[in-house]
């Protein structure tokens, strides 16, 4: 049995991960859990799952959940940044699902790997600011980092067995979001309601937002390099609509290899946990014969600005790509608030790009750094 701790737990993936482990209680123990502050439906999954722990980044919450509990003590809390970092020191662990959202993923990310942990990686954030000093510390402590993104997952999948040296080109697909078929104009007066309803997944609003501008998939580029050793120019993105191709892998001879599946995260979150092994499931399969066509189309940059401001942060490397994504995030956030129209977010994240003095091969500190300094100029941007 392997014991298993799942960061962001109240997530859509992290639910979809403990509605997966419900079927495999003989080969799991749900160890720990955190959230950053849904502690209502954090106590709900530690009744049904019993973990040793949890934990909760805000600190207000954690009063509110030791209500909901009603005085059960055989629950440890960790509380904040340095309850959770502590949390991963447990020996025992043998799996973390990293389903943080955000660049904050990015410091227990370096935690788990220099315990020499499996990491399944639900979270992009960390890798695009980070993902230099990240691949070192993994290579370093021997940690394994399985990703969990349907993209990457399908690309892993795809290069198990295969020589890098043989690897031409990357294929990410991408469904379009919900947006693809608009116009220019109808861009212009989009609402969040509009953005937040995506036609193929269910998923966290952050990500289906990035979904809409293609910086989800701007980011995915930034992470596949990484994960792959590949240079930005040897991956393409491919719209396709249906998203039953997750991926495809191009060799040198012109074969590609493609994984596919049903649009369900489950089967990108059991690979991780029970790799190198593959285990039955109930999951859905294709059904080839529903299947009416398979379509595919190029990008429209022009459109959708943020997937070339992706491109060339990833060529620019450095601080780069940290400050893309903390630009984005900013941006996003506001979108969320009613504090940005939706075409602002492009906007802002190039004007935050320009202003940005790039340092190439950054150490954490200055990582960190210009996170802080991108959030701080599109904050400046946005109330100015």
């Amino acid at each position: 049995m392997q014991n298993i701790v799942i960061l962001g737990s109240t997530g859509s993936i992290g639910e979809s991960a403990l509605k997966l482990l419900k079927d495999f209680p003989r080969e799991f123990k749900v160890l720990g859990l955190s959230t950053r502050a849904n502690v209502e439906l954090l106590a709900k999954q530690v009744k049904l799952f019993n973990p040793e722990y949890v934990s909760i980044n805000d600190l207000a919450a954690v009063v509110r959940f030791k209500k909901l509990l009603k005085g059960r003590s055989n629950v440890k809390v960790y509380e904040g940044m340095d309850g959770l970092l502590a949390m991963l020191e447990d020996k025992r662990i043998d799996r973390v699902l990293l389903a943080i959202s955000g660049a904050q993923a990015l410091l227990p990310l370096l935690k788990i790997i220099r315990q020499g942990k499996i990491v399944a990686l639900a979270n992009k954030e960390a890798l695009v600011a980070c993902g230099e000093l990240v691949m070192q510390e993994a290579r370093k402590f021997k940690s394994l980092i399985i990703p969990v993104d349907s993209e990457q997952s399908a690309i892993w999948q795809c290069l198990r067995g295969q020589e890098s040296r043989y690897l031409n080109k990357i294929y990410l697909t991408a469904s379009g979001g919900p947006l693809k078929d608009k116009s220019a104009a109808a861009l212009k007066k989009i609402t969040v309601k509009e953005v937040l309803k995506h036609p193929r997944w269910k998923m966290g609003k952050k990500i289906t937002v990035d979904s809409a501008t293609l910086m989800n998939k701007g980011l995915e580029v930034i992470e596949a390099m990484h994960l792959f050793k590949v240079k930005a120019q040897n991956i393409e993105v491919v719209i396709h609509p249906e998203a039953i191709i997750h991926s495809m892998v191009e060799f040198r001879d012109k074969v590609i290899l493609a994984q596919l599946s049903d649009t369900d995260m489950r089967f990108p979150i059991q690979y991780a946990f029970t790799y190198p092994e593959r285990m039955a499931n109930n999951l859905k399969p294709v059904d080839f014969f529903k299947l009416k066509s398979l379509n595919f189309a190029a990008p429209d940059m022009k459109k959708f600005p943020c997937l070339g401001l992706a491109y060339t942060a990833a060529q620019d490397a450095g601080t780069m790509p940290c400050v893309l994504n903390a630009a984005n995030e900013i941006c996003v956030d506001c979108f969320l608030r009613g504090k940005l129209k939706f075409l602002g977010i492009p906007q802002v994240v190039e004007k935050v790009l320009t202003r940005h003095k790039n340092f190439l091969h950054p150490d954490l500190p200055q990582i960190l750094e210009a996170d802080n300094w991108a959030r701080c100029e599109a904050k400046k941007i946005i109330g100015g």
